[in-house]
């Protein structure tokens, strides 16, 4: 498949383009969201029950006819055929709660989305199948993930989504709700994959030091992911991310080994700026003149003193340098 045989609006997922079909000619059931028809159903309620208490009088009409030896009959039909009108205006009549749809299907036909809250009237005779376009969020499975450097780590996140396309939602996939849970997951693990988890090289983003960026980028290939399905991705955000058990232990020792010699290069830039500040400080209020020997002394023992892990132990030297 070439890039121009690619629908306009096609998504790219890691330089690959997100839900272009590639098997069985590109067969996918092809349905967008419309308005269904539909007007207040508090009237229709009132006609319905006044077609049922018409039609139930007539048939009480007609019954007591016969009883009196003449020919309710007409009476019968004519009550009859009211009951039927009531039953197909019933069918039209729903109730739709805020933050629900309605799908409507015409003998298996789609005819549109009821929006609209309340007590509605809409054609007769269709299925209404409800789908919820609240914000809803769910926190992915803990997944083992190896990351740019082959490291094992366990990642979660949480994703938060919502219906943007009801038709779409209801019969371009099988079930909307499993396939934001596996498309995630499937997106996490690409992510996790494509980052390092610490110690990032330069233009590169880690797992743990640019939450945010990865949590960005987790949202847009998840988004890219569902679009098919008539689903957006309102914020994905990062829940779980630590190395794998077995090498936790290792890694933390390296993590120490790190903090360790960061400290003592901050201890020593430290130890060496007291240093020349101490000599600077002798020699422009002329307290001792120091040769190069005896400067190297003093910067040894300040060295020791200043950097060493435990407290120094005085010595008193009763005698010369050079003795």
């Amino acid at each position: 498949m070439t890039e121009q045989d690619l629908p306009r609006d096609a998504h790219t997922v890691g330089g690959e383009p997100a839900g272009v079909p590639v098997g069985h000619d590109g067969a996918r059931v092809e349905v967008s969201e419309r308005s269904a028809w539909s007007v207040p159903g508090g009237p229709a309620v009132i006609g319905f029950l006044v077609l049922v208490g018409v039609a139930i009088w007539l048939v009480v009409l007609a019954a007591t006819t016969d009883d009196a030896g003449g020919d309710g009959t007409g009476f019968g039909l004519t009550g009859g055929l009211l009951i039927v009108l009531a039953v197909l205006l019933a069918t039209g009549i729903s109730v739709v709660s805020p933050g629900d749809t309605r799908v409507l299907q015409f003998f298996g036909r789609y005819v549109g989305t009821l929006r609209r809250s309340g007590l509605q009237l809409n054609m007769p005779l269709v299925m209404g199948r409800k789908v919820s376009v609240k914000v809803r969020n769910f926190e992915t499975n803990e997944l083992k993930v190896n990351d740019a450097d082959g490291n094992p780590v366990n990642i979660a996140a949480i994703v938060v989504w919502q219906v943007a396309d009801t038709a779409k939602a209801v019969f371009a996939v099988e079930d909307y709700r499993e396939f934001v849970r596996v498309q995630s997951e499937a997106a996490l693990r690409h992510v996790a994959s494509s980052h390092p988890y610490d110690n990032a090289g330069p233009g590169e983003e880690s797992l743990r030091g640019s939450t945010d960026v990865v949590a960005a980028e987790l949202a847009a290939e998840v988004a890219a992911r569902i679009a098919i399905a008539g689903l957006e991705v309102v914020e994905t955000r990062i829940s779980s991310l630590a190395y794998a058990p077995e090498i936790a232990h290792a890694m933390l020792q390296r993590q120490q080994a790190a903090a360790v010699i960061a400290a003592r290069e901050k201890i020593v830039e430290g130890a060496v700026s007291m240093v020349e500040g101490a000599l600077r400080q002798l020699e422009a209020d002329d307290v001792v003149a120091l040769d190069e020997e005896r400067k190297a002394a003093m910067v040894s023992n300040l060295l020791v003193v200043l950097c060493g892990s435990s407290q120094a132990t005085p010595v008193v030297n009763t005698g010369s340098l050079y003795t």
